[in-house]
Order: structure tokens, then C-alpha cells, then sequence
């Protein structure tokens, strides 16, 4: 691992001062290398989602940055997060997607696990072992900490992170936007199908950046604009929606998490613009109208792409997924997606649901592969010995944010930049390298909470 330098990274590679950034950040071996102990092994990343587990001895199998982990749910019902290898010799002891089993068997040498992590079998225990190996010092290795939150499993491996609540924030309410009901209950989402997974040639901070809210890049999506593949049947996403509202960025500097949303004006009814049945439209019209009156001026929000850091994409409405960009290495990403639908809702809409998120997310997604194109040529085009002299501009929107934002009475949580005039902000990605940087230099979580001695 390359020798950590204090303050190598922020306002060094990373320059918030003039909003430039190295190319160095995506293409070295030795930052990339460094980046999994910094990053990986101290953040909350996402498992998977409990639906995927939902009877004792249900397993699937998950990855938390270069680590395979099965999440699992034991006898007793409880849920398990444990890193996938034996501990004798480190083969996996589940080489299977998803599934439901009692015991874990390494292929290699026999020992096996039960779903709760405990060694309950090893080979000749009484002629090779004598009977005193320590069993109870052997089991599968587990994550320091796991929180369920509304259906959603996080896990860290590092004892003194702060909880997952303290870590998200008030940016939990915008993680519920996604995890919400669509009539605005708690929860209430499960995840439909399985798990698209493919590989993307470029470094995993390419699509995270994109999803903490590029603005900026429309023109890559007009031929999809105009084919129309939203549920509408205009544009790609819910635009009559969107034409009502205000639009904003919205950032945590202080967590490295942020999103985008749109805000109805106060007055303006929430429009339906599903049409692909009456009925359908008609459940859809239904629900924003409770939503709205469950939620009070909160039900005016409609979430947009988001990220939480590190690598977890959220796009809370249209569509609902969830995205983890796994890192493969410096020059490539495995890209995995879950998609969300209300657990209570009718057949005809979870099937309306999944023809529209995969024709707009996904490498089948028309979206997702104008999206996928450029990330690809911008990582290949910047490994060059003179390409790699040259910083990325991340200027635009510097010293126009706003704390204490307020729209029609509703007070919005975080610093936010106003889109309506502006158009286009790069705050949010500065805020994702931000924190990238300040994980990259920091030495514990001491100095990473820092809300702790800001707040008391």
C-alpha cells in the first residue's frame, strides 16, 4: 500500500480552492490500492435488501468494495453480513448467487459454517485436530456493524464508525424518498427480480460523480428524449413533473452524501402522468394525492439521482433503484442495481414498473448506455502520460451555495444550490471528492466526524 501523505489529497489532488482536480485520483494503481483500506474498510456501504432474504437460511451473496460477503438471515431469523471466505485456506465458501441452505462448506478442505457464522465442521477434528482446535475462535469472519433501515442492509467493517443514523444525517430523508411508499407510508419497498450486475471499463468515481448530481450533461440524452421511453411517453422520466417544480442540488458537506430533487410549487397539485392504463395511471394519481397529504409540505418533494458516500446510487422515483459501483481494480467497475417497487402493489403495476426500469436503467437501458459511453471514453482518454498532466474543471457554482434554504415555507435540509436560473451546478461532485479526499487523508473517524465537534 503507497505511504499516505497528510493532506496529499485535499487541496492538493483534490483543489476545492480552485475546483480542479487530478486525473491522478482515477487512474493510479497506487491511489487506487490505498483508496480500498481509506475508504472502503471505514464506510457504510450497501449489502443488499432484506426481501432477498426473507425466510430463515436465505442467502445472497454481495460485495462490499473488492470483499465478497453473503448476507444471510440464520435459524432464529436474524441477519448475518460475513465476509465469503473459509478460514482455514480462504476459498469461498459460497460460490452461488442466492439461495437457501443450513451450512456454509468450503469446497476446499471441508470445513463448514452455520448461517449464523459458527465453524460446527472441520475434517478428522479428533485424529488430525486431536480435538483441540478452538471452533468458537474459526467462525466466518463478521461485519462490525449492520443496521436494517426499512428493508435496506449497510454494513461497515470498522468497530469505531459512527451508526449508520449518525452517518447518513439529515440526509436520511432524502434516502426515504427512495425507500418510502409511494403513497408516502414508511417503507414498504421490496426489490423486484434480481440483480442486474455487468462490468463498465473505467474507474468507479466516474459513475458515483455522475450520480451525486451532474447536471451538466443533458445533451448526452437527447436522442433518448426524444424516442420518449418515460412512462409518459415524453421524455424520459415523469417531465410534466418535473416542468412544475423547482429544481435543487442538495449536499452534506460534512458526510460527503448528496442528491438532487424537485420541489412542486406549494399550490401546484402533484400531476399523474402514467398512462400506460387508466387503472394504472389512476393508482399512481392516488397515491401522490396521499402522499401529498401524509407528508405535508415534505410530500412536495420528488427525489432525483443521488449518492451516498461512498459508491451507493439512489434514484428515488422514476425509476426506483439502487445502484453500487463495485471497484475492480483502478481501470474498472462492476456495476450492480437493485430495483425497488411497493411490496403491496397491484401485479399490473410492478410489471408496468419493470418494462420502464429496464428500458431506461441497466446495459439495456438507453439511459444508462449514453451514460456508460462517456464514462468509458473519459477514463480511457485520461491514462495517457500527457493527459494525466492536465486537472478536470469542477468550477462551476463555486461560492453561490446557500445554507438555511427555504422554498413556499418548506425549509430544506443541507446546503443547496438553486437550479431555476443557474441551470447547471458542480457543487455536489465537489462535495463527493471532498469527502473522498478527507477519507484519503484522515487517520481514524476522530477526524472524519467532524459534525461531532461542530455540533457537540
Amino acid at each position: 500500500m503507497a505511504t499516505k501523505t497528510k493532506s496529499k489529497y485535499l487541496n492538493g489532488l483534490v483543489n476545492t480552492i480552485d475546483g480542479k482536480i487530478s486525473r491522478e485520483i482515477f487512474v493510479n494503481e497506487d491511489i487506487y490500492q490505498q483508496e480500498q483500506e481509506q475508504v472502503f474498510t471505514r464506510s457504510w456501504l450497501f449489502v443488499g435488501h432484506e426481501s432477498q432474504v426473507s425466510k430463515p437460511g436465505d442467502y445472497f451473496v454481495s460485495c462490499m468494495g473488492e470483499e465478497s460477503v453473503i448476507l444471510c438471515r440464520d435459524r432464529e431469523g436474524q441477519i448475518h453480513v460475513f465476509l465469503n471466505s473459509c478460514r482455514h485456506r480462504g476459498m469461498k465458501v459460497c460460490r452461488y448467487d442466492e439461495g437457501n441452505t443450513p451450512v456454509f462448506t468450503c469446497p476446499y478442505h471441508g470445513w463448514s459454517y452455520a448461517n449464523d457464522g459458527k465453524l460446527v465442521g472441520v475434517p478428522f477434528f479428533k485424529d488430525a485436530y486431536h480435538e483441540k482446535l478452538d471452533k468458537s475462535k474459526w467462525g466466518l469472519v463478521e461485519v462490525a456493524q449492520l443496521h436494517n433501515y426499512k428493508g435496506t442492509i449497510w454494513a461497515t467493517w470498522d468497530t469505531s464508525a459512527p451508526s449508520f443514523l449518525e452517518y447518513l444525517g439529515d440526509f436520511r430523508l432524502y434516502l426515504d424518498l427512495s425507500l418510502d411508499s409511494w403513497d408516502g407510508r414508511e417503507g414498504g419497498t421490496e426489490v423486484i427480480g434480481g440483480v442486474q450486475k455487468w462490468l463498465i471499463p473505467c474507474n468507479w468515481k466516474f459513475p458515483a460523480e455522475n450520480f451525486s448530481g451532474d447536471s451538466y450533461h443533458n445533451i448526452s440524452h437527447r436522442s433518448v428524449d426524444m424516442v420518449g421511453i418515460g412512462p409518459s411517453g415524453a421524455g424520459r422520466r415523469d417531465t410534466q413533473e418535473r416542468v412544475n417544480s423547482r429544481r435543487l442540488q442538495v449536499c452534506f458537506p460534512e458526510r460527503g452524501h448528496q442528491t438532487g430533487i424537485y420541489v412542486l410549487a406549494g399550490d401546484a397539485p402533484t400531476p399523474s402522468s402514467y398512462q400506460d392504463s387508466p387503472e394504472i395511471s389512476e393508482y399512481f394519481r392516488r397515491c401522490e394525492a396521499q402522499r401529498r397529504e401524509s407528508k405535508g409540505e415534505w410530500g412536495r418533494v420528488t427525489g432525483s439521482p443521488g449518492e451516498i458516500f461512498p459508491n451507493t446510487a439512489l434514484h428515488p422515483r422514476q425509476p426506483r433503484t439502487i445502484a453500487v459501483w463495485h471497484p475492480r481494480g483502478a481501470h474498472q467497475t462492476e456495476v450492480w442495481r437493485w430495483y425497488l417497487v411497493d411490496a403491496d402493489a397491484p401485479a399490473e403495476v410492478k410489471d408496468f414498473l419493470r418494462q420502464y426500469y429496464i428500458r431506461y436503467s441497466g446495459p439495456g437501458g438507453l439511459t444508462e448506455q449514453d451514460d456508460m459511453e462517456n464514462w468509458n471514453y473519459a477514463h480511457s482518454a485520461s491514462r495517457g502520460t500527457i493527459a494525466r498532466r492536465h486537472d478536470y474543471s469542477y468550477a462551476q457554482g463555486m461560492g453561490y451555495e446557500q445554507t438555511d434554504f427555504e422554498i413556499d415555507g418548506l425549509k430544506i435540509p443541507g446546503v443547496v444550490m438553486d437550479l431555476t436560473e443557474a441551470k447547471s451546478s458542480e457543487q455536489n461532485l465537489r462535495n463527493f471528492y471532498k469527502r473522498w479526499a478527507e477519507f484519503m487523508d484522515a487517520d481514524n473517524w476522530d477526524e472524519l466526524a467532524t459534525w461531532r465537534n461542530n455540533h457537540g
